[in-house]
C-alpha cells in the first residue's frame, strides 16, 4: 500500500465509505537505532506481513467517526483505484452503447466507429449567477422583489457578462421572483438571447450541511423534498455536450446560492455536505467548464469583482 493511498483512506474510505485505517508519519525515536517499531499488544502488530506499512508509516485502528453517508441519490464513484469517475453524467460513450450488439463480423472496427458516433466534441461554458439582492421583509414570493441595490447589482452583471463578448446561447432561470427579476434585467444587455423558467431551480436545502450550522436547520423533509429537485436539476442541466452538438455552448443559469453551491461541489465531485463552506455575493458570476471527455474545471467562483465594493452584498 502506497503513502498517498494509506492517507486517502484514512481521511474517508474507499468511495464514502467508512475508515479503514488511520495514517500517522513516525519519525526515530530518541535512544533507537531504526525507525519506531510497534509496542507488544498495540493494534499495529495485528497488520500482517502482505499489508505492512512502508517505512515510517504506522497503521492505526480505525478512527470512530467516519465520513457521513451520503443519501441514496447520490452516487459515489466504485472503488476503482481513481477518485474521478470519468462516467458522471452517463454520458461516457461506452456507457452509450450496447456491447451485446457488436457485429461479429466487423469486429473493432465497427465498436471504433459507434463510439467516435457518441463522442462529444464541443465544450459547454456554464455562467451561474446568483440572484441580486431582494426585499427579505415579503412573506410571500411574489413580494420577494429586487430592492433598488439589486436592480442595481443586475445591471452591473448584465454589462459584465455583455462584456465577455460571448455568443450566449440561452438563459435559463429560476421561477421565484428575485430570480426572474434579476434574469429581466440581465437580458436587456444580451438581446436576442432566449429565456426559459423551471422550477427545478428554485432556492431549497439540498443536502444536510457538514459540518452542521446552528443558524439554518430547516425540517428533515425539506431535506428530502427540496435535495431530490436540486439533485434533478444539476442531473438535468449539468452534463458534457450532447453528440450532435458541433460548436462550443455558452449558458446563462439563474439560479441561487444554495443551488450554485451544491452544484459546484457534484460538477467537481467534492462532498456535496460541504457545500454551505461556500459564500456566494448578491449577482455573483460563477463560471464551469464541461470538457468533451468529460472533465470539469471551475473558472471562476462567486465573481463580483466587477462590482463596486460599496454594491456588493450577501443577503
Amino acid at each position: 500500500m502506497s503513502f498517498r493511498r494509506a492517507l486517502a483512506l484514512a481521511a474517508c474510505g474507499l468511495a464514502g465509505g467508512s475508515v479503514l485505517f488511520s495514517a500517522v508519519v513516525v519519525g526515530k525515536q530518541p535512544g533507537r537505532g531504526g525507525d519506531a517499531e510497534p509496542r507488544p499488544g498495540s493494534a499495529a502488530t495485528a497488520v500482517t506481513p502482505a499489508s505492512a506499512a512502508p517505512p515510517g508509516l504506522l497503521l492505526l485502528p480505525p478512527a470512530a467517526a467516519s465520513c457521513p453517508p451520503a443519501p441514496g441519490w447520490i452516487e459515489r464513484p466504485a472503488g476503482t483505484g481513481s477518485y474521478w469517475d470519468s462516467n458522471w453524467d452517463r454520458r461516457e460513450p461506452l456507457a452509450l452503447i450496447n456491447l451485446k450488439k457488436k457485429n461479429e463480423e466487423t469486429g473493432e472496427e465497427e465498436l471504433a466507429s459507434r463510439l467516435d458516433h457518441c463522442k462529444a466534441k464541443a465544450t459547454r461554458h456554464i455562467f451561474l449567477i446568483r440572484h441580486s439582492q431582494y426585499n427579505l421583509d415579503g412573506r410571500a414570493d411574489k413580494d420577494r422583489t429586487l430592492t433598488p441595490l439589486g436592480r442595481e447589482q443586475a445591471e452591473l452583471t448584465g454589462r459584465r457578462l455583455a462584456s465577455l463578448g460571448l455568443k450566449f446561447d440561452q438563459i435559463i432561470h429560476s421561477s421565484m421572483t428575485r430570480a426572474t427579476e434579476t434574469t429581466e434585467i440581465i437580458s436587456k444587455h444580451l438581446p436576442g438571447v432566449k429565456k426559459i423558467s423551471t422550477d427545478l431551480l428554485r432556492e431549497g436545502a439540498p443536502i444536510e450541511p457538514d459540518p452542521p450550522v446552528s443558524h439554518w436547520k430547516p425540517e428533515a423533509v425539506q431535506y428530502y423534498e427540496d435535495g431530490a429537485r436540486i439533485e434533478a436539476a444539476f442531473r438535468n442541466f449539468i452534463h458534457r455536450a450532447d453528440a450532435k452538438q458541433e460548436e462550443d455552448s455558452y449558458e446563462i443559469f439563474v439560479c441561487h446560492a444554495n443551488v450554485i453551491r451544491y452544484i459546484v461541489c457534484r460538477a467537481l465531485q467534492f462532498p456535496p455536505e460541504g457545500w454551505l463552506r461556500m459564500s456566494l455575493n448578491n449577482g455573483s458570476i460563477t463560471h464551469l467548464v464541461i470538457r468533451p471527455n468529460g472533465r470539469v474545471a471551475l473558472r471562476t467562483l462567486g465573481d463580483t469583482g466587477f462590482m463596486p465594493p460599496d454594491k456588493i452584498t450577501r443577503t
